[in-house]
């Protein structure tokens, strides 16, 4: 009799996995976005644009995301690629289809940085347990972690400074400083949560 590898993820795994992953990260972004607050990250950028111009998230989430798939299939991969351009289409789809189904009518900003950061770690950390991503920056941060050893985490956290600081010119200093709030929840959790050498399945 033989045995499914108990070490290897089936697609069964991947498309739970995953789903769960962009599932959490809608509704952390959702939140979010429902509080007035941006983040760091290609989401981030997505969220200002959209705020500035008038589009939604979604749409501009996608877009913003096209110019990152090169990058990763010719260093990561073309698993890793598909299903990151398959998890970003599906965010984008539920972002734009969650107000539909779900409002929220009062709502602390500090609370929803919170929400927002623990939600959408968790849900990261799903996608990254499966070899996926939400494309974008994530895809730099997952690249330099496997390259130099530099936690991802870490590169994500360098990078939301640099959003954070061009965003004070741009936002109340008050949403600028919930934003973090939300910032450090997220990177925090996927700096003491993501390594890979504990991830034995593929």
């Amino acid at each position: 009799m033989t045995y499914a590898d108990p070490l290897h993820h089936s697609s069964l795994d991947d498309v739970q996995g995953l789903s769960l992953g962009v599932f959490l990260c809608g509704i952390g972004i959702f939140v979010l976005t429902s509080a007035g607050l941006i983040t760091g990250q290609t989401a981030g950028l997505a969220v200002i644009i959209a705020y500035l111009t008038g589009y939604s998230f979604g749409v501009v989430f996608f877009l913003i995301n096209l110019p990152f798939y090169f990058i990763a299939y010719k260093r990561l991969g073309a698993e890793f690629t598909i299903k990151s351009l398959i998890s970003v289409t599906m965010l984008s789809v539920v972002t734009e289809f969650l107000p539909y189904g779900f409002a929220i009518q009062s709502l602390s900003p500090a609370l929803a940085a919170m929400i927002f950061g623990a939600l959408v770690g968790l849900g990261l950390l799903a996608m990254f347990r499966h070899n996926g991503s939400l494309g974008g920056l994530g895809v730099i941060a997952l690249l330099v972690q496997d390259t130099t050893g530099f936690k991802a985490g870490w590169v994500q956290l360098i990078t939301d400074a640099l959003i954070f600081s061009v965003a004070l010119f741009l936002f109340p200093a008050s949403v600028v400083g919930y934003s973090l709030l939300g910032a450090l929840v997220l990177n925090l959790i996927i700096t003491f949560n993501h390594r890979r050498d504990r991830y034995i399945a593929t």
